[in-house]
């Protein structure tokens, strides 16, 4: 969408247009979500969908929406020889929604958040009079108790679905809603080739991070041991980690995690996350004895008790976790909470809503 907003607006200033969007997907597919084509009163299509799998359906479909003006979803999977679909076997969800004169106003402040490269959102409630919202870091307001989900996804950085679907009682309140996310991933730079980076590198992708696993030791730090990863570099880890904070790749949302049990790699590693103006979240994975002797190495440093309190170490929450898959598990969740702000206990012991608001959680134990 980011790519056709300038000629949408043009297109507005002299009457409607049809906007269609990928807001789900599943198995292979040629475009992700968020993927636009638009279609106008006379016909012209800018953007594709699938490649020309599905355009001449979802043209159709259209031009309906145009004379209506009555939103709609349409569902492709795999297609056969009777039926339109994809040939890659993949599954797409398109919505398909008028645009006209009075939406001018919302898609100029996105252009506008676009062109001074500010993170933000567009969510469209997938109705058939569809609501729509910005939503900006640190500026999320209340809205139809979608707010709270919508904002998980501006802050991880990725697109997706959020809401009740049409079915379920909840969908009156609470619709379900297509998040379009304009901002990068949140980064997770890993420190240390071994199994528990293995583990803990598939999990987080599962939640959106962009995973890089960084070691000096070149025969355990190869792709194929990491294919999960975004990316595997062979470097000093606090060398890697100093030459991204300089080429402004490390942001409030990077999580660094030092799993390397060794003293030359961690220490300086925790130390060059420490002097970053800006972090996410900073943890080491250990015992409690090998975390006191870091403390010590790290005073050595001449780093002050309130920075090296900075550092989630043992790193994770008490789960019980032994195998690496499960102490990713721990890990992730002890992220997870430190960046929302929760308590990290069981919801069973809690009162109130479960998507409370961060001012109205109970404090950390």
């Amino acid at each position: 969408m980011r790519d056709l907003l300038g000629q949408v607006l043009d297109l507005l200033a002299d009457g409607p247009v049809a906007l269609a969007r990928i807001v789900d997907r599943s198995g292979a597919g040629p475009r992700d979500t968020g993927a636009a084509m638009v279609v106008t009163p006379a016909g012209r299509v800018l953007g594709s969908l699938a490649g020309g799998c599905v355009e001449a359906a979802v043209l159709a479909t259209a031009e309906q929406v145009l004379t209506d003006g009555t939103s709609c979803t349409e569902r492709f999977a795999a297609a056969d020889e009777l039926t339109v679909g994809l040939p890659c076997g993949g599954e797409i969800e398109v919505f398909v929604e008028r645009l006209d004169h009075a939406d001018l106003p919302l898609l100029r402040e996105l252009r506008s958040a676009l062109d001074a490269h500010q993170p933000i959102a567009y969510a469209t409630t997938l109705e058939a009079t569809p609501d729509r919202r910005l939503l900006r870091p640190g500026q999320i307001t209340p809205w139809r108790d979608l707010d709270q989900d919508a904002a998980a996804l501006l802050t991880a950085g990725r697109n997706g679905s959020v809401g009740a679907e049409d079915c379920t009682p909840a969908a009156a309140t609470r619709p379900r809603t297509f998040v379009q996310v304009f901002r990068s991933p949140a980064r997770m730079i890993l420190a240390g080739a071994n199994d528990y980076t293995r583990a803990l590198a598939t999990a987080a992708t599962q939640l959106g991070y962009r995973v890089t696993v960084v070691d000096a030791r070149e025969t355990f730090t190869t792709p194929a041991l990491f294919p999960a990863a975004d990316e595997v570099v062979v470097d000093w880890p606090h060398r890697y980690l100093a030459a991204e904070a300089a080429a402004d790749r490390v942001d409030d949302r990077t999580v660094v995690c030092v799993l390397t049990h060794d003293p030359k790699f961690d220490v300086p590693m925790l130390t060059a996350a420490l002097a970053l103006p800006t972090i996410g979240f900073i943890g080491a994975l250990g015992s409690r004895r090998a975390h006191t002797d870091r403390v010590a190495r790290l005073r050595e440093q001449n780093l002050s008790p309130a920075s090296i309190s900075r550092i989630h170490s043992p790193l994770g929450l008490d789960l019980g976790a032994h195998t690496p898959a499960e102490t990713a598990v721990s890990i992730l969740a002890e992220i997870l909470a430190a960046r929302t702000d929760a308590s990290a206990r069981p919801l069973s012991t809690l009162t109130g809503p479960i998507h409370a608001e961060p001012s109205t959680r109970p404090p950390r134990e």
